[in-house]
């Protein structure tokens, strides 16, 4: 290393410096390091899981069913919202500063070692998120988990968690129009880049809610052999829900018709609890019983997605088009309904300029659920700044511009009254 590295501080320093000296590697040169560390646990179950929407709530779901039935479950997962070490859990609970300081100083010699195998390697240097996947699996090791469950970072076919050497099982979450500049421009090219995990024989389960998103997943199913299963909407009853939670029924391929609830008041995580159901009963069918699904299923929490900070007041993390209509959805079912009273359902919103931003707004718009929306930039680099917001919001009467996210957090909680509710919405960064 160029540097000497003597804490957590200055690991995690590191690690978000990296992208200011590195360029995107192949994914083959990505499996040559992870060959060379030799991380990889042959015993565990490794799920990999891709897609637009939902991967972090699946395995979210997937982490809670798998501890339930008393499993050991690994977990990498991405973005974080406030600490680094959230992308790294066994059991849920956060990899220590310790050992993710350890298992960067493991990486990282042992990266000065391949560097020296010869000219092809010497300027190999692991992105952002290759390190924090190479440190995630130096840590699994250490742990022996029953079940690595692998989140996609961005597409699926050229991402850095694919290199591992062998899976269990694929899922494939909704699909959308995101990261088109990477992935294609039409729904087919960016499944074909989802559908890039698929390993020979290896099963795999998707959300079928767009044909021509279907069509591509079994096509590549097919070549490869692998068996497949595709889970629909329709599989499901919603039969109440509230503030708090949703119960629905679902038709489960081993057990017939059973009740669950979700612990969210947000609709969308029933479409991410039945494919985690699908998941688990065929990978787990032999041992997994209705209790543990039902438990697993409700005592699962994901940050960020449609979260209660306070009372009615609520984060959540869509950052696309299918995002906001899902949150969308998820706003008409509120209990709101003090309307009639003076009172209000308000939205903060914000949004990175790599998205489709003018889509999502118009929705927004569309949709007549606020009464007020305020608008403020995040932040980085990467955000609309405010007078862009501004252009985008130009024909709706009830914006109100702020100059940072903190002060608008800070004005619209102090005129928020009881009966109000308050949505933040638009980026994950933002939440």
């Amino acid at each position: 290393m160029a540097v000497q590295i003597t804490n957590y501080e200055e690991a995690v320093a590191y690690c978000l410096a990296v992208p200011k000296f590195t360029k995107k590697n192949g994914l083959e040169i990505t499996k040559k390091f992870l060959d060379f560390l030799d991380v990889e646990c042959k015993s565990a179950t490794v799920i990999h899981v891709a897609g637009t929407n939902g991967k972090g709530s699946v395995c979210a779901f997937l982490q809670s069913i798998g501890m339930t039935m008393g499993k050991r479950v690994a977990n990498f997962t991405s973005p974080h919202l406030c600490d680094i070490r959230e992308r790294i859990r066994v059991n849920g609970e956060l990899i220590s500063k310790e050992d993710f300081y350890n298992c960067f100083m493991d990486v990282m010699k042992q990266l000065s070692l391949f560097q020296k195998k010869g000219e092809d390697f010497s300027l190999y240097h692991p992105t952002f998120f290759e390190l924090l996947f190479f440190i995630a699996m130096s840590y699994f090791k250490t742990r022996q988990p029953d079940v690595i469950l692998l989140e996609t970072g961005l597409g699926g076919r050229k991402d850095a968690t694919n290199a591992v050497s062998r899976k269990d099982l694929c899922v494939i979450t909704e699909i959308g129009y995101d990261h088109m500049q990477y992935l294609g421009n039409t729904l087919e090219q960016i499944a074909a880049e989802k559908a890039g995990i698929f390993s020979p024989r290896v099963p795999v389960i998707f959300m079928d809610k767009k044909d021509a998103v279907s069509r591509v997943l079994i096509k590549r199913a097919e070549e490869l052999s692998c068996p497949w299963r595709k889970v629909s909407r329709n599989l499901a009853v919603l039969t109440g829900n509230s503030d708090k939670d949703i119960d629905f029924s679902v038709h489960s391929r081993y057990y017939g018709d059973i009740s669950l609830k979700v612990c969210s008041k947000a609709i969308y995580q029933m479409e991410n609890a039945l494919l985690s159901v699908a998941a688990a009963e065929e990978l787990w069918h032999n041992e997994l019983s209705v209790t543990d699904l039902q438990t697993g299923i409700c005592r699962m929490h994901h940050e960020g997605r449609m979260e209660e900070l306070f009372p009615q007041v609520y984060i959540d993390g869509a950052h696309n088009e299918d995002g906001i209509a899902a949150f969308l959805e998820t706003v008409k079912r509120d209990g709101f309904r003090g309307a009639s009273e003076g009172r209000q359902r308000k939205l903060l919103f914000s949004v990175v300029r790599d998205k489709q931003y003018r889509k999502m707004v118009r929705s927004i718009i569309d949709s007549g659920l606020f009464s007020e929306i305020g608008t403020a930039p995040i932040g980085n680099e990467r955000s609309l700044s405010r007078e862009e917001l501004a252009d985008i919001f130009k024909d709706c009467s009830y914006v109100v511009q702020y100059s940072t996210v903190q002060e608008a957090v800070t004005k619209m909680l102090q005129e928020k009254r009881e009966g109000d509710y308050l949505y933040v919405t638009g980026s994950l960064y933002l939440v």
